[in-house]
């Protein structure tokens, strides 16, 4: 099975490599023909321009030398001696054609009597300016250049002068420049395929790596980690699979705890309740005071049953999304106050000291659900109660933000305070950390929901000089409901 998988990732990683350098080398192969045939054309375009300029420079000039004649007699005799002793004669022909287009004097001698025919003779003859062309040549099939000048004598164009070059060496050039190009251009594509491979490699190994530890994640191997070797997107991605992976280890593990806490909170209360029963309907207990106390625990045990069930509704219905407040005016002070008194004289029983500090002026009221933040003052409390009662006092204070429209309640226990490790997480659903008092682990996230749904914010700490501080942040105008 595992060499099935690594058949078909294979596949995949040649599928996507294949894509990358097919899209990325066809773009460069192209811009590298562009480059090639552009520099080319360029070269070609400026070596032949620069000989047709010079050429015609050549030409015009001899031009203007031959209007000083009066008549072709004098011409011929000039153009004659000008052939025998032409100085670029290894460069360049110098030809004289008359109106018939035929060569009468040239430089290289082979070539006169014969008629070239080529279209700059046949223009000048026609509109007396000067032409060039460039071509294979009629006789040789050699690649040359022509330019072709009148030559105007008694106001008539009696003959053409025409310079012809051979464009072998040129043409060598331009091959050469055109071979650079494409090496440097197969460099290029090879240098871009080089490193297109290593980036793919980069991209791909990292990304299988983290698909494996998905998987694994997804077959149960919870809080797996990737190694992190990329501060990038891949670096992203694998913080992303971690943190991932170590909180779905973390909710596993505080779902098992809950399953266990929420098993042994309904065995202990039901244990009592069912063993009080069997000995009241038994007839075993006789006096007035120990069935007083028997129905006292089976009613104390049947609270902490219908609280625990209320709890398991309130996870059930945040999890389906059924958790809504009913919004109506709230005197928030008169509701902390409530709980404070409520709470006050069980305190004291417990040997645990509750003390109030109200604000000196008073709040309007504010649109809230009365009963749901009741329940988070009553919740917290509680936990103050059971967490830091050991500090024997518990301080309940009230404050409004003078920046902003909010308004401050704090709780405060004067406890061991909770491991900074932990605090965290304290108000993640199921979460009960080192603590070994009896409790569901839902309280807290509970009361997380309905201060958020408040657009409030509730403040878990550590209080300086010990004990743990809670703050619940409310805004002091309209909510969504």
């Amino acid at each position: 099975m595992k060499l099935k998988w690594n058949w078909k990732e294979k596949i995949k990683s040649n599928g996507i490599r294949r894509r990358w350098m097919f899209n990325s080398i066809s773009a460069v192969i192209l811009i590298v023909i562009l480059f090639v045939v552009g520099i080319s054309a360029a070269m070609a375009g400026y070596f032949y321009s620069s000989m047709s300029a010079g050429l015609e420079a050549k030409a015009q000039t001899a031009a203007n030398f031959f209007k000083t004649f009066q008549d072709s007699v004098s011409y011929l005799q000039y153009a004659s001696n000008l052939t025998e002793t032409f100085v670029e004669k290894d460069k360049l022909e110098l030809q004289f054609i008359n109106t018939s287009g035929l060569i009468q004097f040239s430089s290289f001698g082979l070539t006169a009597g014969s008629a070239p025919g080529t279209p700059d003779i046949e223009g000048v003859l026609e509109d007396g300016k000067i032409h060039q062309w460039r071509g294979d040549d009629p006789e040789t099939g050699e690649r040359i250049m022509a330019v072709s000048g009148p030559i105007v004598a008694g106001g008539r164009v009696v003959g053409v002068l025409r310079y012809v070059t051979s464009l072998k060496v040129v043409d060598r050039q331009i091959l050469v420049i055109v071979g650079i190009s494409i090496a440097v251009g197969a460099i290029l594509i090879a240098a871009v395929c080089f490193s297109n491979l290593y980036f793919i490699r980069s991209i791909i190994e990292p990304v299988a790596k983290v698909t494996e530890t998905a998987k694994r994640i997804a077959a149960g191997s919870y809080g797996v980690q990737i190694e992190k070797k990329f501060n990038d997107e891949i670096g992203d991605l694998t913080d992303t699979i971690n943190d991932m992976s170590v909180k779905i280890s973390q909710s596993e593990k505080m779902k098992s705890e809950f399953l266990s806490s929420v098993s042994h909170e309904l065995r202990t209360p039901l244990t009592a309740i069912s063993g009080w029963a069997e000995t009241l309907a038994s007839g075993e207990v006789r006096t007035k005071e120990d069935v007083r106390m028997g129905m006292g625990i089976i009613v104390s045990e049947s609270k902490r049953l219908t609280k625990l069930v209320e709890e398991l509704l309130e996870f059930s219905r945040i999890e389906d999304g059924r958790f809504f407040l009913n919004i109506e005016p709230v005197n928030l002070q008169a509701e902390l106050e409530d709980s404070v008194y409520t709470y006050r004289e069980f305190f004291r029983r417990e040997g645990i000291a509750l003390e109030y500090h109200p604000m000196e002026e008073e709040l309007p009221e504010i649109p809230g659900d009365p009963s749901r933040l009741h329940q988070v003052f009553s919740n917290l409390l509680d936990n103050a109660a059971k967490h830091g009662g050991s500090g024997g006092k518990i301080v309940v204070s009230m404050a409004r933000e003078e920046e902003a429209p909010m308004v401050d309640i704090m709780i405060r226990d004067f406890g061991p305070g909770i491991p900074e490790e932990e605090l965290p997480h304290v108000k993640y659903m199921f979460y009960k950390g080192s603590s070994k008092v009896r409790g569901s682990g839902i309280g807290l996230a509970v009361c997380e929901e309905i201060i958020t749904l408040h657009n409030g914010e509730l403040r878990i700490e550590n209080a300086e000089g010990g004990g743990v501080l809670v703050t619940i942040r409310l805004p002091l105008e309209q909510i969504s409901a």
